[in-house]
């Protein structure tokens, strides 16, 4: 069931430059977590807003098409992965490295297990257009409070 959750996304610090010759630049996409702010936030209220990087060998990060997700947000918790869309970095058939970094805005999270306040730290990846998934990334621990 396609989750109802609104990505903000925003691509900064783009990047596009050729593989340098010297150094090969893997096709199967690299991540590394940077952020998650803020840390503590007060459940169905406050959104979480995750930056990650990316480099990419060949650059068929992210998708035109609105249907399909290829950056996953999973919750440590219950193991739910919410899906959301990178739109397309590079041209179709550019074939080079692109490196930058992601935000994404999950809207909210809860508590699940029923006390006042609950820690989760989420597990991030992505997919590009050739199926190539990339690392799993952890984020740092978020604080979860009772309304």
């Amino acid at each position: 069931m396609k989750q109802l959750l609104l990505l903000l996304f925003t691509a900064t610090a783009f990047g596009l430059s050729s593989c340098n010759e010297t150094t090969e630049i893997s096709e199967v996409p690299e991540i590394s977590f940077v952020s998650v702010v803020p840390n503590v936030v007060t459940e169905y209220q406050d959104s979480l807003v995750f930056t990650i990087s990316y480099l990419d060998g060949d650059g068929d990060l992210g998708q035109n098409n609105t249907d399909n997700d290829n950056l996953y947000i999973q919750d440590s918790r219950n193991q739910v992965a919410y899906g959301f869309r990178i739109q397309q970095l590079a041209p179709d058939n550019a074939n080079i490295s692109i490196q930058g970094n992601l935000n994404v805005t999950l809207p909210n999270t809860a508590i699940v297990n029923g006390n006042a306040s609950e820690s989760v730290t989420y597990t991030i990846w992505v997919v590009d257009r050739a199926g190539n998934e990339s690392n799993r990334v952890s984020s740092s621990t978020v604080t979860v409070n009772a309304q």
